[in-house]
């Protein structure tokens, strides 16, 4: 069999993580069985879809290195052959015109709500042999109802929830074109389906309903069907639905947040998925290790600390000159005017092992390039007279020596020993004057990086 997955999101809104785990099981199932994995843009809800939204989608794909196969393909761009297929439904009689108005429709919910019946369309248009129909009415235009199966029932294999009945008894009549003409969400997935050969339907479990009908209208049309795959929702932390507030947003945010797109895949993948203990892997290895037997049917719970180191794991092992090209722009949104190529990497591979972040990497680094003077608080702690004149002695020394980051720090020791005070009491003066903060890796590195000139230069400002 050739697997053919599909990634079918609304471009109605941003693309939040569940639909990139989506999008992620299913583009790892097709690159891992030398598949097809298609993007197909469901853009039938022709008020609520935007450009903007398209670009969203597109965007976080590209960010996340999660390639499809061919052209993207655009519903709205299909709207002729689903036009054929209703016909073709309504050919065989397995659809028919309903006119049963809005108000009706309303009228009958809430008389099936008081009667505490569930609340489905009572068949009203739908041809029955010796049935005779209402009369058509002038001042409505008809829908297209599917003619579901009165009796029997639809099972599938569900490769996460396991074996799923559903009797036909509790499906109504679904519809498949609105008045104006235009097809509905389930028709058009099930034509898109059918016609791109789509192998393995995998997708969020809040679709499981959809299932059932999407197989009937398979069956109706003599098309094979899929096999499914329902994954289970992603959980807040305290078990709640997620929200923004707890980590729901846009992917595309993940990045301006700082997050890394590798760190966002690994996290993602762990999301109701595991091989053995393996927390970190590449998406080679989710691709070679990737299968259904290990998707879990439990809801998952976002962890965003879980994220977070995740995402300090990445930074530690990505190539310095990778990790300049993320943090140039950051510095340069901070209002930094030039920047040293030399300093930026030195200053990297400083912080790199202690960073979680991006953005917050950038604003360790930012004094570096953009210095400002420390706070009063910081002054009054750290800088009374004693450690003025300890740091004037300390520069008339240090400008004499060999300008390298091992010779400075040996210095620095060398010095705290010669005048017999503990590290930390020329340390946290030179970090508060040097860096505005006193809380930074070694301050002989920080020294070595900037130069003697721009560390004589912010000292004096501070002391004269």
């Amino acid at each position: 069999m050739n697997i053919v997955t599909r990634f079918a999101p609304s471009p109605t809104g941003s693309l939040h993580i569940g639909g990139i785990r989506t999008a992620l099981f299913s583009w790892a199932y097709a690159k891992k069985n030398k598949g097809k994995f298609i993007l197909r843009i469901e853009d039938t809800d022709l008020e609520r879809s935007t450009p903007e939204a398209v670009e969203i989608i597109k965007n976080g794909m590209k960010w996340l290195k999660l390639d499809h196969d061919g052209d993207i393909i655009f519903q709205t761009q299909r709207f002729d052959r689903y036009k054929e297929l209703i016909q073709a439904l309504l050919d065989q009689g397995d659809a028919y015109y309903c006119y049963t108005s809005k108000a009706e429709l309303e009228q009958l919910r809430e008389l099936q709500v008081n009667q505490g019946v569930k609340p489905k369309y009572d068949g009203r248009w739908r041809p029955e042999d010796n049935k005779k129909l209402p009369g058509i009415p002038n001042n409505v235009q008809p829908v297209i109802r599917f003619k579901t199966p009165s009796n029997g029932e639809i099972h599938w294999k569900d490769l996460v929830k396991g074996e799923v009945v559903i009797k036909n008894e509790e499906l109504d009549d679904l519809i498949i074109a609105r008045s104006d003409g235009t097809p509905t969400y389930n028709f058009c997935v099930v034509v898109d389906d059918s016609d791109m050969k789509v192998t393995h339907v995998i997708r969020g479990d809040d679709h499981i309903n959809n299932t059932p009908r999407q197989i009937n209208l398979l069956k109706a049309l003599g098309a094979p069907i899929p096999q499914y795959a329902h994954l289970s929702m992603i959980l807040a932390s305290d078990g709640q639905k997620l929200s923004k507030r707890h980590g729901a947003a846009s992917v595309m945010q993940y990045r301006d947040d700082g997050y890394l797109p590798e760190a966002v895949i690994n996290y993602l993948a762990r999301l109701g998925w595991s091989h053995g203990d393996n927390e970190i892997f590449s998406q080679e290895q989710l691709i070679e290790w990737f299968d259904f037997d290990h998707v879990s049917s439990s809801a998952a719970q976002f962890d965003q600390e879980k994220l977070e180191w995740i995402n300090s794991y990445y930074i530690k092992n990505k190539p310095v000159g990778e990790l300049a090209d993320l943090i140039k722009h950051r510095l340069l949104d901070m209002g930094v005017e030039r920047l040293d190529t030399d300093i930026l990497n030195n200053a990297i591979k400083l912080y790199q092992d202690r960073e979680k972040n991006l953005n917050v990497f950038a604003g360790d680094i930012l004094f570096f390039f953009k210095w400002s003077e420390p706070s009063e608080e910081l002054k009054n702690k750290y800088l009374d007279e004693k450690p003025q004149k300890l740091i004037k002695v300390f520069i008339s020394k240090i400008e004499k020596i060999n300008w390298t980051n091992d010779d400075i720090n040996k210095f620095m020791k060398e010095f705290v020993k010669e005048q017999e005070i503990k590290f930390p009491e020329i340390a946290m003066p030179l970090r508060t004057i040097i860096a505005g903060t006193d809380n930074t890796p070694s301050i002989g590195s920080i020294i070595f990086i900037l130069g003697i000139d721009e560390v004589k230069k912010r000292i004096s400002v501070i002391l004269e």
